[in-house]
């Protein structure tokens, strides 16, 4: 069985919890090797390939006992990783990887394999790829939020909050503006934040082709609230290629269009839940130090108020 020593950290995996700042991240890297041989250990898996990673994971290609091919996947433990844990149960496959086993204490997950170098952004045809993922948000979102995840509701009243101070913090009279009108929308909804549960970064880079259907989502982060709150990351994606056509509002216009019909939501209703996402995503950008609202945000504002 694999044993620690052979169980390499890639540097950039450390490097993006090194950047934190954090001495629990910086220790949860240390272990990581530990931790994986322990898994194979528990689980009697078998390496399989090199070792993928994101911003905050780590991935394993393995075999079970029975030959059946799998990924080992290992995330800090923290809110996130529980709420992941929360949703994957309970769509228990249906239009996400599947959860073959798991350990609520470390976040250590064991997922069916799915293919890593394929994602949705290879189909040529937006429209298409699109439709793909319109149809799988709405399998996801089909699902009433069990207990223990984060609601829209809270969120919406802490975002709201932290208006007033962000807004000063921009440069730009008309940034401000924005801001405030997105906060605007946003306390128009708070009252009815929705039941369903989300996925909250369904984009094109989070959908994998599979064997058991041509394509799956990955890579939640579950929340209890309104499907509009879950369409920002699919108009957002490949966002470079979007301004490429020379025509972004009329790409998020169309992509809106297709996912509201696919989903059956009130488009005014989405339109002012995908406004909460730009206010979230600017409130963090702020927070992160920036005085300026990302051209991206203000594009797709300004797609939604002419459509």
């Amino acid at each position: 069985m694999s044993t620690s020593e052979n169980i390499a950290v890639p540097d950039a995996l450390a490097a993006s919890y090194e950047r934190g700042g954090d001495p629990a991240g910086k220790a949860w890297i240390a272990s990581l090797p530990a931790l994986a041989a322990q898994f194979l250990e528990r689980w009697e898996l078998k390496r399989d390939g090199e070792a993928g990673f994101g911003e905050a994971s780590l991935v394993l290609p393995v075999l079970r006992r029975d030959g059946t091919r799998a990924a080992l996947r290992f995330q800090m433990p923290k809110e996130e990783t529980t709420a992941a844990l929360i949703g994957l149960r309970t769509w228990n496959g249906d239009g996400v990887v599947r959860l073959l086993d798991s350990d609520r204490t470390s976040g250590t997950m064991l997922l069916e394999r799915l293919d890593g170098s394929r994602t949705l952004a290879s189909l040529e045809d937006d429209d298409t790829a699109m439709t793909v993922l319109a149809g799988l948000l709405r399998r996801l979102v089909s699902v009433p939020a069990p207990e223990g995840l984060r609601g829209l509701g809270d969120i919406a009243a802490e975002m709201l909050e932290q208006v007033p101070q962000a807004a000063a913090a921009l440069a730009d009279p008309e940034d401000q503006r924005h801001l405030r009108s997105w906060a605007s929308a946003v306390a128009e909804l708070a009252g009815e934040p929705g039941d369903r549960l989300l996925h909250w970064d369904l984009h094109y880079g989070n959908v994998l082709a599979g064997e058991r259907e041509p394509w799956l989502a990955i890579d939640p982060e579950p929340l209890a609230g309104d499907p509009g709150f879950d369409l920002w990351p699919a108009l957002d994606s490949g966002w470079d290629d979007v301004v490429a056509t020379g025509h972004p509002h009329r790409v998020v216009r169309r992509r809106f269009d297709l996912l509201t019909d696919a989903l059956g939501l009130d488009r005014d209703r989405a339109a002012g839940w995908t406004l909460g996402r730009l206010l979230q995503n600017s409130l963090w950008d702020i927070e992160d130090g920036k005085t300026a609202l990302d051209p991206s945000q203000t594009a797709i504002a300004e797609a939604l108020r002419k459509r």
